[in-house]
């Protein structure tokens, strides 16, 4: 990665530093959480059964816990890292919350955790072939981010893309250990395929229509896949939640009720409905009739949050 710095046209590189230490990229990281990852900071060095946790986090979008690892060498494998902590936390199911509790100082009821979309994320400077190449799979709950650091106090959290993600990892006999089967009979990952697999083809294509129209509203919005919707999100905002059902779609757009003019008379306030997200709108699209309504109101939504 190259970054230059543009003077009067002249391109002047801005040279990268080195951390002299895990511990200075643990300290930048969690000091910076919610910015980054747009996580709660829950503990650091949490340590149980002989095993420590650089950075214990939760994401209150999902209401899973989040595992943050640190590297500076690249002769250690991502996958057994998973599991290693994945199993420490499905096992030790009342330490995580105890410990949550501690952190809020208020009661945790465990039925509130959602364990299946828990993950595991590792910073290192630098990853080698083998480590980006070994995230490959779709079913694997793990995330990669490159940190490095830059001359003028310049920070980049890179994320490693995997390149194919159509194989499982259930298919890769030596990952069949008594630990994985543990890990993976709890961690579900999800995607496309499970929200769209089983519903009409006039529901997929109203979904297809729709993810098209709102990434072309803005190259950053990115798709994250939940376990009861798919969020198309610009930062750390949800633009856009679509749940699909067998027969219809349900739109959530992320306002207060009043923050758009509905014209149309589309959408439904369902803030006093005890949802578990924060926005009140919500459209049931049965057909393609009024797509172009719809499209008007998510780009609303959307110039809420890029104006």
């Amino acid at each position: 990665m190259y970054i230059f710095k543009n003077d009067n046209w002249k391109l002047e590189e801005i040279k990268q530093l080195k951390f002299s230490l895990e511990k200075e990229m643990q300290i930048l990281t969690e000091k910076n959480l919610e910015n980054i990852f747009w996580l709660e900071f829950i503990a650091t060095e949490f340590q149980l059964n002989n095993l420590r946790i650089d950075t214990l986090a939760f994401d209150n979008e999902t209401n899973s816990f989040v595992i943050i690892e640190y590297k500076r060498w690249t002769s250690y494998s991502v996958v057994d890292q998973w599991m290693t902590y994945l199993a420490l936390l499905l096992n030790n199911k009342a330490d995580f919350i105890q410990e949550l509790a501690r952190k809020r100082n208020k009661f945790i009821d465990k039925k509130d955790i959602d364990w299946s979309q828990s993950k595991v994320i590792i910073v290192a400077d630098s990853f080698n072939r083998y480590q980006k190449e070994s995230i490959n799979f779709k079913d694997l709950p793990i995330e990669l981010y490159e940190l490095k650091q830059f001359e003028n106090w310049i920070i980049v959290y890179n994320p490693i893309i995997a390149d194919n993600t159509t194989q499982s990892i259930k298919t890769i006999t030596k990952f069949q250990t008594k630990e994985f089967k543990e890990v993976n009979k709890e961690i579900k990952t999800y995607d496309e395929y499970y929200h769209l697999n089983w519903v009409n083809k006039e529901i997929k294509e109203i979904y297809e229509d729709l993810k098209s129209f709102i990434l072309s509203l803005n190259p950053n919005i990115r798709i994250e896949y939940r376990k009861v919707y798919i969020a198309f999100k610009l930062g750390k905002n949800n633009i856009v939640d679509i749940t699909i059902k067998k027969s219809l779609i349900k739109l959530r757009l992320n306002l207060k009720w009043w923050e758009i003019i509905d014209n149309y008379w589309l959408c439904k306030n369902v803030s006093q409905q005890g949802h578990w997200w924060n926005w009140d709108y919500e459209i049931k699209i049965y057909d393609k009739t009024n797509l172009w309504k719809v499209k008007d109101l998510i780009k609303q939504a959307y110039l809420k949050y890029n104006l």
